[in-house]
């Protein structure tokens, strides 16, 4: 009879809940809100305004280069032809040239005079004995020139009118009478050379004129050959390969009066075999090798300059790495409790919003055998002026598998609870497993009395 009064007892206790106590979300509290979640609810709690973390900028960033690149210049054409005599030779003109002031380069020599007698002489004095020691100014390879008394002056690329200027303003500044004339006194910067069928091979300066064909060919001693029906003028420039058959050159004053620019190359071929001309190009290829081999160096650089940067941006992306992984970048949650496979918190994540669906499916999500499936809710804290302390609490319930779409619809936020209630079995059998201890140490007590 005592044993039978004992367990009536703890039943009883369980009954009334006395013996297990278990997490629910209460149904008749004024501060907690209950809403089924629905499509109209879910777009309802995503109004609330978030903006998901920021990944750092490196994490954006390449390590690719915009530098320039030496270029190497357009290959020459092909210089060998079949080997039998044409009816008629091509004419292929280079592009016409733009009519410009002459530029001071390095080599050139620039003469200065200057006025003399009276002061100007003693200020100009270590000027003027420079000047006659000299004989003018060499422009040398860092584009300036070197005047006693006044300094390096920049005169590369400059015209001769703004090298006066330039020269004005430096002796102006050295306090020194400003009164001179310059003049070129020997053309070294850009220059012509021709050979084959000439007299004379050589290379001719541009001058502060204009070089046209026939004065570079006069030049050379003109050209000497007795074949002019296939004799013909062949003209390498930037890469390219350029002809002009002697017979259309003689007819033609425009071919005559045609403009040659620094670094032309001008090769006069008797024969229709290319053989002279090809030994002529041999060092003009040579030199076409040196730039690509330039370029290739220009390669090189940027890949090493590439290569650390990619390190430069890994490390910055690990060193971030490792401090999430240490907490200590600041990061936004969302909390999961009751019935999932392991209470957590699930990260939200950078860049894009993160869903119900996401939480409950993570590693420590919803648990099958023991969460109620009808008993799913998203606690959200919604303070409001009359009650700071108000819980919304987003019920799901997902006996219908088809609403578990909704949990892709409904966006998570900063400190979210996902909340499983257990099943009314899981609550029975813990229940049980509580009691069984008691029942049997309450057997044998009776059964000992």
């Amino acid at each position: 009879m005592k044993r039978l009064m004992v367990v009536l007892g703890l039943l009883a206790l369980s009954a009334c809940g006395s013996a297990y106590k278990s997490s629910q979300v209460p149904q008749d509290n004024d501060s907690v809100r209950i809403v089924p979640l629905s499509v109209s609810s879910a777009e309802q709690a995503n109004r609330s305004k978030y903006r998901p973390r920021q990944l750092p900028a490196v994490f954006f960033q390449n390590a690719g280069g915009g530098g320039a690149l030496r270029g190497a210049g357009a290959a020459p054409e092909p210089s060998l032809d079949p080997q039998r005599r044409p009816a008629a030779m091509t004419l292929r003109l280079p592009p016409a040239l733009a009519d410009e002031p002459y530029r001071i380069g390095v080599g050139d020599v620039l003469l200065l005079a200057t006025k003399a007698g009276g002061n100007t002489v003693e200020q100009l004095s270590g000027l003027l004995a420079a000047q006659n020691r000299r004989q003018g100014y060499t422009v040398q390879d860092d584009g300036a020139i070197a005047i006693p008394d006044v300094g390096r002056v920049e005169v590369s690329g400059l015209t001769l009118e703004e090298v006066e200027a330039a020269l004005f303003d430096s002796l102006v500044r050295n306090q020194i009478d400003p009164s001179f004339s310059i003049e070129i006194a020997e053309f070294n910067s850009k220059r012509v050379s021709i050979g084959g069928a000439v007299k004379n091979p050589s290379v001719v300066p541009i001058r502060l004129t204009p070089l046209r064909l026939s004065e570079a060919l006069s030049a050379a001693g003109g050209i000497n050959t007795k074949d002019q029906d296939f004799a013909t003028i062949r003209l390498y420039r930037d890469g390219g390969l350029y002809q002009i058959p002697l017979r259309d050159y003689l007819a033609r004053a425009d071919l005559q009066s045609l403009r040659l620019t620094a670094n032309d190359s001008l090769f006069i071929d008797t024969a229709y075999q290319l053989d002279k001309a090809q030994a002529y190009f041999t060092e003009q290829i040579t030199l076409s090798q040196f730039r690509q081999q330039a370029r290739v160096q220009a390669l090189n650089e940027l890949q090493a300059e590439v290569n650390l940067r990619r390190a430069a941006l890994t490390e910055e992306r690990d060193n971030f790495r490792t401090r999430l992984e240490t907490g200590a970048i600041k990061r936004d949650y969302v909390y999961l409790a009751g019935e999932v496979t392991k209470p957590a918190r699930f990260p939200l994540p950078f860049e894009h919003q993160a869903s119900l669906a996401d939480a409950l499916y993570s590693d420590g999500g919803f648990s099958s055998e023991t969460g109620d499936p009808t008993q799913i809710y998203v606690l959200r804290a919604t303070p409001t002026t009359d009650d700071p302390n108000q819980v919304t609490a987003l019920h799901l319930d997902a006996r219908n598998a088809a609403n578990l779409v909704l949990t892709t619809r409904l966006e998570m936020r900063p400190n979210d609870v996902i909340f499983v209630a257990e099943q009314p079995v899981t609550r029975w059998n813990r229940v049980v497993q509580q009691l069984v201890p008691t029942l049997l140490s309450a057997g044998v007590t009776a059964a000992t009395q």
